[in-house]
């Protein structure tokens, strides 16, 4: 939330713009309730401020839950974008910075720009990212090959900054019982 330029980069993000207000309660809250915690610990609270702190504390968190719900949002267009390109050998990154950068902002509303500074603070975890492009993949490749359709059969596989051989994927969590 410190960030000016990633908090732009949200607030790029449909279902994000309407953020301003509540990250600002957040901030205030936050802040609020931390002085007033600070404040209780050197004397006695009086029930008004007791009850004030715990409405401060509802709201913060009621506020914290609506971000949350909101990047859930925002992280469900991701497959809708990796469904929507065919660069399937490729990592996951490459294909937003480098071959679909338009396609991405039409689906998610981030630019590469703000796609990559969101990279830097750490905003995407690679490892956990690699699982879900994974999974996204098997997934998708299951519901495909039921039908008879395998049209990346012996292709490298791309996940979200890495690539694996089409004989690794092959093998990776087989199932040998």
């Amino acid at each position: 939330m410190n960030n000016k330029a990633a908090m732009d980069a949200l607030m790029a993000i449909e279902g994000f713009r309407n953020l301003n207000q509540d990250i600002e309660t957040i901030i205030n809250k936050s802040e609020s309730v931390k002085k007033v915690k600070k404040e209780a610990n050197e004397r006695e609270l009086t029930k008004k401020e007791k009850k004030g702190l715990t409405d401060e504390e509802k709201e913060y968190k009621n506020v914290r839950k609506q971000i949350q719900e909101k990047l859930i949002k925002f992280a469900t267009r991701v497959p809708v974008f990796m469904y929507l390109t065919d660069y399937r050998e490729r990592s996951l990154k490459d294909v937003i910075t480098q071959l679909e950068p338009g396609l991405f902002k039409k689906v998610t509303g981030l630019s590469v720009k703000d796609f990559d500074l969101l990279v830097s603070l750490g905003v995407f975890n690679s490892a956990l990212m690699n699982d879900a492009v994974y999974k996204f993949k098997r997934y998708e490749d299951a519901s495909l090959e039921y039908v008879g359709i395998n049209k990346h059969d012996g292709q490298n596989v791309g996940l979200y900054d890495t690539v694996l051989s089409a004989n690794d994927y092959a093998h990776t969590f087989v199932n040998e019982a």
